[in-house]
């Protein structure tokens, strides 16, 4: 499980390509390396992969055909930055929801609106994912606990403060990029619950 508060950005230093299949290696940064372990759970853009390898600071990690399609891990290049957060641990701080790090799909930015201290910044979810995304709800974007500000048709914003826009990629993020999204677990919950039960009735 994993808190969507991304604990930093780590450095892609290395890629191994594969059939359906990529291994790749992060440098880490040193607040997150004390007790890291072969086989722990590191959040990639919200992206849960597993410890494949530690070196040091550099750490690596597999990525199999299922993750390439459904995220945009494998659309980056060495030297792109990923945010990163370590599996919470029975009594850490939630800051921000509860996520399982098992991204359901993409959505693309399509506009960013940017003032001195603030930026919203828009998105195009899949048609099928757009009955989860309620206004004040929460979201994950790759990898951020975010509450969601406005919905309109299948696009939707999040309004993002400066230590979001510093700690994250969100600050960087641009019309046209791609981000990984894992809708709120109990608002799907809800919402399928309730259209079982409405179509039984009917």
């Amino acid at each position: 499980m994993f808190t969507g508060i991304v604990q930093g950005m780590a450095r892609i230093v290395a890629i191994e390509e594969k059939t359906a299949f990529r291994s790749h290696r992060l440098a880490l940064p040193a607040a997150l390396l004390p007790g890291l372990q072969i086989g722990a759970s590191v959040a990639h853009n919200g992206c849960c992969l597993t410890v494949t390898r530690i070196d040091g600071e550099e750490v690596s990690f597999d990525l199999m055909a299922e993750t390439l399609r459904l995220t945009n891990l494998g659309t980056l290049q060495v030297g792109d930055l990923v945010n990163v957060e370590r599996a919470a641990r029975f009594g850490d701080d939630i800051g921000g929801h509860a996520m399982s790090g098992h991204i359901m799909a993409t959505a693309t930015v399509t506009e960013v609106i940017s003032s001195p201290d603030n930026r919203t910044v828009w998105f195009r979810l899949p048609a099928a994912l757009t009955k989860y995304v309620l206004k004040k709800g929460y979201i994950g974007i790759d990898g951020c606990s975010l509450t969601i500000g406005d919905v309109s048709g299948d696009t939707f914003c999040v309004h993002l403060i400066p230590e979001t826009l510093q700690r994250t990629l969100m600050g960087v993020r641009q019309a046209g990029d791609i981000v990984n999204i894992e809708i709120d677990p109990q608002t799907q919950a809800i919402v399928d619950t309730v259209e079982r039960v409405l179509a039984a009735r009917a």
